[in-house]
C-alpha cells in the first residue's frame, strides 16, 4: 500500500489493513513523514516504511502534474522497497500517486489497485490552495480529470467508497467488473462506548471531523446565532482540527456565540466518541459539491452506531441513507435559516428525537458496518488471485 500522508492514523487505511492481514495476506505500507518517526516499524501485523519528506517535496505536491520532484521522491522510495520485497498488488490510496502505482507495476510485474478515498478532481475544484491564480495554473481541476481519465484504465481494481462513487466510475468508462465498493463503515469489534443522555435543558448538537470550509460549518454558526437570538438553549461541541478553525472561532466571536460554540480541538478516537455520546444529535453540515455529493464519512457511522440522530444537509449520498435508515433530518445545505428552524423545532420538540432513538444502531448492526465491507475488500483480492492462477 502506498499512502501519501502521515501513518498512523488513518481508519479506512487501518481496517483495511488488519482485515487483509486476517485473510492471510502479508501487508506492507509505505507513507511519507515529516516528524522524527522510525523508518521502518510494525503496525500490529502489517510493516510500515517511512521516508522523510523535505519541505520543498512536500510544497512541490501542489504542481505534481507539472514538475516531475514530487513523483520523483514517491518513485525512488517505493522502488526501493519492491527492489527488496517482492509483492504481488500495489494498493494505491486515493487518485494522486497513482502514477507511482502504473510505474511499479509495470516495472515489477504486479497488479494494481486504485482505492478512491475522494472524487479528486472535483475536490480541487472546491479546495482553498487552487482558487488563487498560482493554484489554478499549478494544479487545475482540468489536469486531474484527464490525469484520473488516464490512470484508472490502468488499474486492476479500482476502489469507492459508495454507491454514487461506483456509478461515477463506470461512467468514465472503466469496467464495471473492475470496481468494488469499501465504505467508510465503523469497526465496532472493539469499541465499548456507552450512549449517554444529555442531562441538561441545552440542546447540544455534535460535529466531529476535519475543518475546512467546504464541510459548511461557518453556515451552522449563522444558523446558531439565529437560534441565540431567539432566546433558544443551544449548545455546538466540534471536535477536530482543520485549515479552517481559527476563521471559525473568529466568526463564532464576532458573532458573540462563543459561549454557545466549544473547539475541542482533535480528540484520540475513543475520546471523540465519548464527547459525542453526551451529546442529543450530530450534524453533518457539508455543503453540497460533486465530491460531496458522493461521499461516505466516518462520522456517518459513527453516529449511527450511537444511536445519535443526525442532522445533514442535503447532499445526494447523505440523504439517501439517512432517509433509507430513518435516522435523521435535512436540510438544504446553503440555508442556515432553514436549519435553525430545524434546530428550534427539535429544541421545542425533543419527541422528535426520540422517535429515530435506535435506528441507527439497527441500520449499522444490519446493513453499515466494516463486517460487511471487508468482505468485499477480501473479495476484490481474492478475484485478482484467482485471474494470477489462470494467467499462471
Amino acid at each position: 500500500m502506498i499512502l501519501e500522508t502521515e501513518f498512523p492514523p488513518d481508519v479506512r487505511v487501518e481496517n483495511e489493513m488488519l482485515a487483509l492481514t486476517e485473510a492471510g495476506h502479508e501487508v506492507h505500507l509505505a507513507c511519507s513523514t515529516r516528524k522524527n518517526r522510525p523508518e521502518r516499524e510494525g503496525f500490529g501485523k502489517s510493516i510500515v516504511h517511512r521516508k522523510k519528506m523535505p519541505t520543498f517535496i512536500y510544497k512541490s505536491s501542489v504542481g505534481c502534474l507539472k514538475f516531475a520532484f514530487y513523483f520523483n521522491f514517491w518513485r525512488n522510495f517505493v522502488f526501493s522497497i519492491c527492489t527488496k520485497e517482492k509483492f504481488d498488488v500495489i494498493h494505491i490510496h486515493d487518485l494522486p500517486l497513482s502514477q507511482i502505482g502504473v510505474d511499479v507495476k509495470r516495472k515489477f510485474n504486479t497488479r494494481l489497485i486504485i482505492d478512491l478515498h475522494e472524487n479528486w478532481p472535483a475536490l480541487i475544484k472546491v479546495a482553498t490552495h487552487t482558487r488563487t491564480i498560482a493554484g489554478k495554473l499549478l494544479s487545475s481541476n482540468k489536469q486531474w480529470v484527464q490525469y484520473e481519465l488516464k490512470m484508472l484504465p490502468e488499474a486492476d481494481k479500482v476502489i469507492t467508497i459508495i454507491e454514487e462513487a461506483r456509478d461515477r466510475v463506470i461512467s468514465l468508462g472503466v469496467d464495471s467488473s473492475k470496481v468494488c465498493m469499501v465504505s467508510n463503515t465503523i469497526n465496532f469489534e472493539n469499541l465499548s462506548i456507552q450512549v449517554k443522555k444529555n442531562n441538561t435543558d441545552e440542546l447540544t448538537i455534535f460535529y466531529g471531523g476535519a475543518i475546512n470550509r467546504h464541510r459548511g460549518l461557518q453556515l451552522v454558526l449563522e444558523a446558531i446565532k439565529m437560534c441565540v437570538l431567539k432566546k433558544i438553549k443551544i449548545r455546538f461541541w466540534i471536535v477536530g482540527e482543520g485549515s479552517f478553525r481559527k476563521e471559525l472561532e473568529k466568526i463564532s466571536m464576532e458573532m458573540k456565540i462563543d459561549s454557545q460554540v466549544n473547539f475541542f480541538g482533535h480528540k484520540p478516537f475513543n475520546e471523540m466518541l465519548d464527547i459525542l455520546a453526551e451529546s442529543d444529535a450530530a450534524i453533518i453540515p457539508h455543503l453540497r459539491t460533486e465530491n460531496n455529493d458522493a461521499s461516505s464519512p466516518n462520522k456517518l457511522y459513527q453516529y449511527m452506531y450511537l444511536n445519535k440522530p443526525i442532522i445533514s444537509s442535503d447532499c445526494i449520498s447523505l440523504k439517501r441513507i439517512i432517509n433509507e435508515t430513518h435516522t435523521g433530518f435535512i436540510y438544504k445545505n446553503d440555508s442556515p435559516e432553514e436549519l435553525s428552524h430545524l434546530l428550534e423545532r427539535l429544541s421545542g420538540d425533543r419527541k422528535l428525537l426520540n422517535e429515530i432513538d435506535g435506528n441507527g444502531r439497527k441500520a449499522v448492526m444490519e446493513k453499515y458496518n466494516w463486517n460487511i465491507d471487508k468482505q468485499r475488500l477480501i473479495k476484490a483480492y481474492n478475484e485478482l488471485a484467482d485471474k494470477n492462477r489462470r494467467l499462471s
